[in-house]
């Protein structure tokens, strides 16, 4: 597998508004989303936003997309990525502690609920996931992408991915 540094992610274009020195909505960034990790040679996670709390604040400065997080979102969070997955990923079964909103973008990939149960998602498919133990396998010829939207949740369970895991 190639080191990090030498891959590129996805050209994801990024618009995140704001609010002027007056209160005026305004576009405060723009441009290719480039906060991006490799879980391995077959997967590519381009984190969009996060956020700390719920409610969450809408006035900050902070770009919560340029962040570095594991897999579970923070504490009483959200997590948002896009997820790639080229053919013939390694499915690797996981459990976060969270509710996960799942949108098929573009191509189909199975989810796995445990060795041998499993749904097939298709563009425009979408999932809710309800932190039960799964893995993602791209068993077709085409990459497929994934919005995920990852809400923390409870309980907190033993064996959960939780933290930093996963992160770069």
């Amino acid at each position: 597998m190639a080191a990090d540094a030498d891959r590129s992610g996805p050209n994801i274009r990024r618009i995140v508004t704001g609010h002027g020195a007056a209160g005026e909505a305004m576009i405060w960034i723009d441009g290719d989303a480039t906060n991006h990790k490799f879980p391995n040679d077959k997967i590519t996670s381009t984190l969009m936003w996060s956020t700390d709390a719920s409610p969450t604040q809408l006035l900050g400065s902070e770009d919560e997309g340029a962040r570095i997080l594991g897999s579970a979102p923070p504490l009483n969070g959200s997590r948002f990525t896009i997820m790639e997955f080229r053919p013939g990923n390694e499915a690797n079964l996981h459990r976060t502690d969270t509710v996960d909103y799942v949108i098929c973008l573009a191509g189909e990939i199975d989810m796995f609920l445990d060795d041998t149960r499993f749904i097939t998602l298709r563009a425009g498919d979408i999932l809710i996931q309800r932190g039960t133990l799964h893995a993602w396998a791209n068993r077709s010829d085409k990459p497929c992408r994934l919005a995920v939207i990852l809400l923390d949740a409870v309980p907190k369970r033993e064996g959960s991915v939780s933290g930093l895991v996963s992160a770069r």
